[in-house]
């Protein structure tokens, strides 16, 4: 191993894009001279800086880039950290996910002509990171060798990760106002800083459509221009279908490198890594790993997400150790030829659930779980199960006899507030995780603290009696709903959900939220063509869940939650007829309809426990 003082460093080389336009480029070589193989780390977020998520469980304390780059040449490897196009050292304007194919093809090339460089290229990065690594794979470089995604690569951003079931995730807009305020644009012009930092996001996020000049972020008029294209392109058109937005279009050209896609069942990106795993491993000859945790975006190392802490084995760092352990061992493997295998398996996932239930010392709820590996995704065993809606609220495999329907009215200027789930950058107005899904003073939205969003009259409540045995669901589920509104659009939301009974440390039990999903229902046939509702006819829809892995403990029920709003983890529907301008919002009596012709079911991905 070298010292990492024995590191020649090589700072802000301005490496040329197609264009014309520089990259500021960091290299950290080791001493000795000799061509290696390179590791390439692209990101928005300052070359020089530190990410939140880069401790371990043995160290709380964030690495630097910088030292985390002298790490890896101390290891053997070239280190290549290049801040992207318009942001800190480099030249350009920053048009958020636009320009990564290219650029980051064009920095592999001029890496492949260096001398420190032997012609074995790896990428690695979270989040960002990972975007701009799926971005450049679809022009398939020469010379890249081996990729590790952490939390990100959109497989399709329409569908998760900028838009979903045709809303759109407002996680976009409070990033881009903190990312605005860090801009170099932002450091030189004092009027600029003094009216974002004037910014009140809460004032923003309502009911009320933006415009240009009229923003969070119209103080930062190429953030703002980013963020209205993405919110207006709400039909799933050619924009949507770039290289830096739309993998799974690409991928029968994407790059046949062993690869890694790494997420957790509480990150936006959870769906990303599994489509890409799912079409990249059917498509590819080279090793296609998946690795899902019960982290947040990118807390790899951390026992909890939100409330529920899952228990010391559901690190990354106990199953492989480091973060950085596991890295270097996967290049070494993929681009030295040394060393073993260290993800022999194609699958490994935390299944959670089957702790205690009690409250830990840390206040958390201890919700437990275990890790798995598997062959694939979904897992062999797993069968889609029917669970049909009764009349009574409840859930079951027996089908229903009456014919009913069951209402809730959805009120744009008084929308379900979003207690937790897969969210990232939602600071300050939402958090990630999973959370007792009762209103409080941390949540944003919420009107009575301690309610239950159960107990809200704009909510529909379906569950299982308690459970006799436990239940496993892995994988996706799916909504089939027959669904009227006096509306002529409008939003459904579905929400799978863990409710523990009453105990000692919780005397109103608990309801963990596990997953969620939507559809705004003018794209209930395609997200190509949107059409209008006819007030009361009844449609049939289906509305698929984001991934899941939970065990529901025996005395446990199942709850499904189906509500018109999750607020503000996605942005408001004003239930009136998009096409026509300057309509108020308006309230929606929406109908999930029950019995013999209107079988309303959700298929669940059920996982017999003795195979689990």
């Amino acid at each position: 191993m070298i010292e990492t003082t024995d590191i020649r460093f090589i700072r802000n080389a301005m490496v040329p894009m197609r264009d014309g336009v520089h990259l500021a480029t960091d290299i950290y070589l080791p001493a000795d001279g000799a061509a290696l193989p390179v590791l390439l780390e692209r990101t928005p977020y300052d070359k020089d800086g530190t990410n939140h998520a880069d401790f371990s469980a043995a160290d709380p304390t964030p690495r630097s880039k910088p030292e985390i780059a002298r790490l890896f040449a101390a290891h053997g490897y070239a280190f290549v950290s290049q801040d992207c196009r318009g942001r800190y050292g480099s030249e350009g304007t920053f048009r958020k996910y636009m320009s990564e194919a290219e650029d980051g093809a064009d920095t592999i090339a001029w890496i492949m002509e260096q001398p420190w460089c032997n012609g074995r290229i790896g990428t690695l990065g979270l989040s960002y990171g990972a975007h701009v690594q799926a971005a450049l794979a679809t022009l398939d470089p020469h010379g890249l060798a081996a990729m590790f995604l952490d939390s990100g690569g959109f497989s399709s951003a329409y569908h998760s990760g900028i838009r979903q079931g045709g809303a759109y995730e407002l996680k976009q807009l409070t990033w881009a106002l903190k990312h605005a305020l860090l801009a170099r644009e932002t450091a030189s012009d004092p009027a600029r800083r003094a009216a974002l930092e004037a910014v009140d996001i809460r004032e923003w996020i309502g009911v009320e459509k933006w415009r240009p000049g009229h923003s969070p972020i119209s103080a930062a008029p190429e953030y703002e221009d980013f963020i209205l294209e993405q919110w207006s392109e709400d039909r799933f058109t050619d924009f949507w279908k770039q290289r830096g937005l739309y993998a799974r279009g690409w991928y029968d050209a994407f790059a046949d490198v062993p690869m890694v896609h790494m997420s957790s069942w509480y990150d936006p990106y959870a769906l990303t890594a599994i489509e890409n795993f799912t079409g990249l491993s059917a498509r590819k000859q080279s090793p296609v790993k998946l690795i899902m945790g019960p982290w947040t975006h990118g807390k790899r190392s951390l026992t909890y997400s939100g409330d529920a802490d899952f228990g010391p084995q559901s690190t990354l760092d106990h199953l492989f150790g480091d973060y950085v352990a596991l890295r270097q061992r996967w290049f070494d493997h993929h681009l030295k030829g040394a060393g073993p295998d260290p993800l022999p398996e194609p699958v490994y996932l935390f299944t959670m659930g089957g702790g205690s239930g009690r409250r830990l010392p840390s206040g958390r709820l201890d919700h437990g779980g275990r890790w798995r590996s598997a062959a694939g995704w979904p897992l062999a065993a797993m069968r889609m199960t029917p669970f049909h809606l009764h009349m009574d609220g409840g859930l079951g495999e027996n089908p229903v006899s009456g014919a009913g329907a069951r209402s809730f009215v959805h009120d744009p200027h008084h929308p379900v507030p979003t207690i937790g789930g897969a969210i990232a950058s939602g600071a300050p107005v939402m958090e990630a995780g999973g959370f007792d899904q009762r209103e409080g003073p941390d949540f944003f939205g919420s009107r009575e603290a301690g309610r239950a969003l159960a107990d809200r009259p704009d909510v529909l409540i379906f569950e299982t009696p308690p459970l006799d045995t436990d239940v496993e669901l892995t994988g996706q589920a799916i909504a089939d709903l027959f669904v009227s509104s006096t509306a002529a659009d409008t939003d459904v939301m579905i929400k799978v959900v863990d409710v523990y009974p009453p105990s000692a440390d919780y005397p109103d039990g608990y309801a963990l939220n596990i997953a969620h999903g939507l559809l705004r229902m003018r794209f209930r046939n395609a997200f190509e063509e949107p059409e209008i509702m006819e007030p009361g006819k009844v449609y049939r829809v289906q509305i698929v869940s984001f991934p899941m892995s939970n065990r529901f403990a025996m005395g446990h029920r199942i709850r499904v939650e189906i509500a018109g709003s999750n607020f503000p983890h996605f942005d408001i529907n004003p239930n009136t007829d998009w096409q026509v301008e300057g309509l108020a919002p308006a309230t929606a009596e929406t109908s999930i309809h029950l019995g013999p012709d209107r079988p309303s079911y959700i298929l669940l991905p059920v996982v017999p426990i003795e195979i689990a």
